[in-house]
């Protein structure tokens, strides 16, 4: 009798970033609903920390080591509880931003980023232009 190992199906959210992106169990939109919550809690992160900054220094204030750990801490965790609650909204706009299949298709069935055209395509351009070493160029 052959008895087969069973696997895990791991949660998006256990693993770290670097690690996430390369996962075969995970669908992409389990990657891209993970990775878009990651960054938001960092950048929720960033935000946290700049606001917890004294404005006025004071000898009150804990500038030991041990306390700006703790700050750390508690800011990571108040960063990554925001972000899993969903209540901010960023984790939801980039995850938008990052579906290919949403974006590709316009309401009439075709693919809207088929074709990159430049910012000057269809532009007027005069007939006679100067080089930089001064020969002429025609437009035909």
């Amino acid at each position: 009798m052959q008895i087969t190992a069973l696997q895990n199906h791991p949660k998006a959210d256990e693993l770290p970033p670097e690690r996430l992106a390369g996962n075969k169990l995970l669908s992409e939109q389990e990657k891209i609903h993970e990775a878009s919550r990651q960054f938001e809690a960092m950048l929720l992160r960033q935000i946290l920390e700049t606001t917890q900054k004294p404005v006025i220094k004071s000898k009150f204030s804990d500038n030991s080591t041990a306390g700006s750990v703790y700050r750390d801490m508690v800011t990571s965790q108040l960063a990554e509880s925001i972000s899993k609650s969903g209540g901010f909204g960023l984790a939801k706009t980039f995850e938008q931003q990052l579906e290919p299949s949403k974006h590709q298709h316009s309401s009439l069935g075709e693919t809207t980023n088929s074709k990159i055209s430049s910012p000057l395509e269809g532009a007027a351009v005069h007939p006679k232009l100067e080089s930089p070493k001064g020969a002429e160029i025609t437009k035909s």
